[in-house]
């Protein structure tokens, strides 16, 4: 029930009203028809309502507290779950802070990275437990979402210029068409779910220090089952277009350490992102904003001009920042979103099938599991370059057979090979956050005695607190 003694403040959408009172939440849906959905009769508020209750509580059951029959007897008084008839429903849920939505925080310069790190675990477990779709179409299902892309901006001619919607609809259905293979593929193998529908930072609130997805799409189960790469692609979209670049790569990163059946979709992420920008221009369109339409637009027409991929490898003793400098850089990298970081602490744990921070024994680091762990990572480097994306590997590259290999890999390669003197490694790691990398003083003592130093291909780099801005002028300098 509302608090009569607190404040209410209202909030219409073209859907819903929301009521904000006290330290609740009271969302009602409006009696409207549109064309995606309706809500005309009770009844049918009633199961959006309860579809959006049992769907959200997938990942903010703290927020979504229970579904309430607004009912009123022949006297005219109104009550929840009380007596008389049922005239409408309600959700009751709980209110967080104005402030607390992830598109403050990127407003503010609040997104760092060990909230983005833990933003997509929760997306990983969201997508691992959603409902599988078992149409093997995957190509067919995101090209009806292009072509009603191009339906929706025929309907503002004058603000998204015909011809020019055409061109950007061709582009991305040729690129559906090159990687048609991959998307039934992905389809067939389950990746094809009923995800949250509409991840954008309008939609994630931090709460208690956590992120929290909420409000996913629950009126249309067809449009929010999607590959889910295209649902945490409107996220990283989201960051992209807001300028936030290191953040986007951060993010996807995360996300395809976390999982790895999904690692062979980092060359869809550029088609995904075009596509999601182009629903965005549509939707600006339909509400008459014209800057925020040719933003869009310009920014789907830029994620399907192909940029030429790149190889940039890191390497160097335990504690000398790989990782740091990798995650620093990678959003410099063209296409968008960036470089996809690979890195063998990571790719060593899921070859062991152990969770990424778990400890390995010291018989996971024989020469024999070693090589294992380079050969997928030359793999995995040589795909996304076939793909069309760039790659940065982050490893020691300890032997110069390691150094000499992955350069071999692209002409358009650059070696990064990070030093610093052995007390500050060793400090380093005895104050690092918990991590995939099992590396401790001893290991880091060892290396300084046997690491062997990589060919001229290679640039030497102290590793010290302005050694990102030095790599990242390197790498602008050798690509010039």
């Amino acid at each position: 029930m509302l608090d009569p003694d607190a404040d209410t403040t209202r909030i219409d959408t073209h859907g819903a009203t929301v009521l904000l009172n006290g330290d609740r939440a009271w969302k009602l849906k409006r009696p409207v028809r549109l064309r995606y959905f309706d809500f005309s009769t009770p009844d049918r508020r009633h199961d959006a309502l309860a579809a959006e209750l049992e769907l959200n509580r997938r990942t903010a059951p703290g927020i979504y507290r229970g579904l309430h029959a607004i009912r009123r007897t022949d006297d005219g008084s109104v009550s929840l779950d009380g007596e008389g008839d049922t005239v409408d429903w309600v959700l009751e849920m709980t209110r967080f802070a104005d402030d607390a939505l992830l598109v403050c925080k990127a407003e503010n310069g609040g997104l760092d990275d060990a909230l983005l790190q833990r933003l997509a675990e929760r997306v990983v477990d969201l997508h691992d437990g959603a409902e599988v779709c078992d149409d093997p179409h995957g190509a067919a299902r995101l090209q009806n979402v292009v072509d009603g892309n191009l339906a929706s901006m025929a309907a503002f001619p004058d603000i998204i210029e015909p011809d020019q919607a055409q061109r950007l609809t061709d582009r991305l259905t040729e690129m559906i068409a090159s990687h048609a293979d991959l998307l039934d593929a992905r389809a067939t193998a389950s990746r094809v779910r009923r995800g949250h529908g509409d991840l954008h930072l309008g939609n994630i609130a931090v709460v208690d220090g956590e992120p929290i997805p909420f409000d996913c799409l629950e009126f249309d189960a067809e449009l929010a089952t999607t590959d889910v790469l295209y649902d945490i692609g409107f996220l990283v979209m989201d960051l992209w277009a807001r300028g936030l670049h290191h953040e986007a790569n951060v993010m996807i990163n995360a996300y395809l350490d976390l999982s790895p059946a999904d690692e062979d979709g980092y060359a869809l992420l550029p088609l995904i992102l075009g596509i999601r920008a182009t629903v965005r221009a549509h939707v600006a369109a339909a509400e008459g904003a014209l800057e925020r339409a040719h933003h869009y637009l310009s920014l789907a027409i830029g994620f399907t001009e192909p940029e030429p991929p790149r190889l940039v490898a890191i390497g160097g003793g335990s504690g000398t920042g790989k990782s740091t400098i990798a995650r620093a850089v990678g959003g410099d990298l063209a296409p968008a979103p960036g470089a996809r970081i690979l890195r063998t602490d990571v790719l060593r744990k899921r070859l062991a099938g152990v969770a990424m921070t778990a400890p390995l024994p010291r018989s996971a680091y024989t020469d024999e599991a070693r090589a294992k762990v380079y050969t997928e990572l030359y793999r995995l480097a040589e795909a996304g370059l076939r793909g069309g994306m760039s790659v940065i590997a982050d490893a020691v590259f300890g032997r110069r057979t390691q150094s000499t290999t992955i350069a071999d890999i692209s002409v358009d390669f650059a070696g990064i090979w990070l030093e610093i003197d052995e007390q500050e490694r060793i400090s380093r790691i005895e104050h690092r956050r918990p991590d995939a990398s099992d590396a401790n003083a001893d290991v880091a003592r060892r290396q300084t005695q046997t690491l062997e130093k990589p060919d001229e291909r290679w640039s030497r780099v102290v590793a010290d607190d302005a050694a990102a801005q030095r790599v990242r002028q390197l790498l602008s300098r050798g690509w010039a």
